[in-house]
């Protein structure tokens, strides 16, 4: 397992949610949303410097067979702007089938409703996105999903 904090993405149309890791790479927890627009990417910038993170992972919307559709399009696109903004930082896009779901889920069941519910639950698909690709790379020795290249903003 590489060491070194690693940031969890995961974007939408309004907000991003963002996650990290500890030094270790053995846990992942929620570090706040951030408003989808102007600003975003200077602001995920900071986060990763305050952070000094090594890594970002952006959690890339699969159907359920595995293919991409346009939310994935939109979401290739805003990764490689990032990479492009963070460089030289690495950004990876990992599988994220069914993370906003679980996370909703999860937060439904323990309590929190409306607004307050919506206002994390973005965090918390980018735990259960970075925490995934945290586990993966301990399970098989092997950075999980592939690498971004950079695309100009």
């Amino acid at each position: 397992m590489r060491s070194g904090v690693r940031l969890g993405i995961d974007p939408g149309d309004a907000r991003i949610g963002v996650a990290r890791s500890d030094p270790s790479g053995m846990l992942a927890t929620p570090v706040e949303t951030v408003r989808a627009g102007k600003g975003d990417l200077a602001r995920l910038a900071r986060l990763l410097a305050e952070e000094e993170a090594v890594e970002v992972v952006v959690g890339l919307p699969r159907s359920l067979s595995g293919s991409e559709g346009p939310a994935a399009a939109k979401v290739r696109e805003f990764a490689g702007r990032l990479a492009r903004r963070v460089a030289p930082v690495p950004v990876r896009l990992v599988d994220e089938r069914l993370t906003t779901v679980s996370a909703e889920a999860m937060l439904r069941d323990r309590g929190r409703k409306g607004g307050r519910r919506r206002a994390v639950v973005d965090q918390a698909a980018a735990v259960l996105i970075l925490q995934h690709a945290l586990d993966t790379e301990r399970a098989t020795g092997a950075a999980p999903g592939e690498i971004v290249e950079e695309t100009d903003e």
